[in-house]
């Protein structure tokens, strides 16, 4: 289920060029004497009419705080706070006023906060985090995840994937040693998770497991928990060491926490130089 917020305006040309210039919404719907806007999950109609609905305020808020500020220092011109952090809601945040003076607030959680991004949001922002804070991860969110990822998808709907979550720290210390450089970030993580596969019960299990390990990675990032995929772990000491079969199989071993930071994506190549059309 979604929902639309809709206010009047009596300048629909002049508040949509606001809402896409000054605040990077996207147009999500146009409809006769309607526009409806997109920012991240949230929908927001704007109808012409004869009046402008002005009660209430237009809450945008942001994975990071810097995002807050970044914005801040593109709207000094109509902000009518400046950027400060609010004890009472644990927010950080700053109030402006769009063309038609409808108050607008642009803010970031400073605590952990349940899952909103939308299904490109997610696969675009998502990042392999290496750094993690000194912070454990509850059971109900680690149960949240993995009710998620019972839904990946598996060759003839074996489900032949499972996962095992290593807390011991000698045994996450042992993880981040054995391929040197390339598996360290798993001994700066408050734990890891193995997703494996039994091929008795798929002969695609490769396949069912690097998807179910896929499956986890997004649903961990709704959550705003960092991973990292650490490859070449199907490994029989890796085995032995977390009581999996020989015979079965490893896709990754990750760490798992909440980031210390989120580093800045890299440049991507554009679509046109990576998709080819065939007849």
């Amino acid at each position: 289920m979604a929902g639309i917020v809709f206010l009047a305006t009596k300048n629909i040309d002049r508040i949509k060029d606001f809402y896409i210039k000054r605040i990077n919404m996207i147009v999500w719907l146009e409809q006769h004497d309607c526009i409806i806007l997109r920012h991240g999950n949230l929908l927001l109609g704007f109808c012409q009419r004869n009046r402008i609905d002005k009660d209430g305020t237009i809450t945008f808020f942001f994975r990071e705080k810097s995002d807050v500020d970044k914005i801040y220092e593109r709207l000094q011109d109509i902000a009518i706070t400046e950027p400060k952090y609010n004890e009472k809601y644990k927010i950080y945040h700053f109030f402006a006023k769009d063309p038609e003076d409808r108050l607008i607030e642009f803010q970031h959680f400073q605590h952990h906060i349940n899952p909103y991004l939308v299904g490109d949001e997610l696969l675009i922002t998502r990042r392999s985090i290496r750094d993690f804070q000194d912070k454990d991860v509850p059971d109900d969110i680690l149960w949240k995840i993995f009710e998620i990822c019972r839904f990946s998808p598996t060759s003839k709907n074996s489900q032949s994937y499972y996962f095992v979550v290593i807390r011991n720290r000698e045994k996450i210390n042992y993880l981040a040693s054995v391929r040197g450089i390339n598996s360290s970030p798993i001994g700066k993580a408050p734990l890891a998770i193995a997703i494996c596969s039994d091929p008795s019960k798929s002969r695609r299990y490769v396949q069912d497991a690097c998807i179910a390990a896929y499956h986890f990675i997004l649903a961990a990032w709704t959550f705003g928990l960092g991973t990292c995929w650490i490859a070449a772990m199907d490994r029989d000491d890796v085995k032995k060491l977390l009581g999996i079969p020989l015979n079965h199989y490893i896709a990754t071993v990750t760490p798992l926490g909440y980031p210390s930071f989120v580093p800045t994506p890299p440049e991507r190549r554009p679509a046109i130089e990576m998709v080819k059309f065939i007849e």
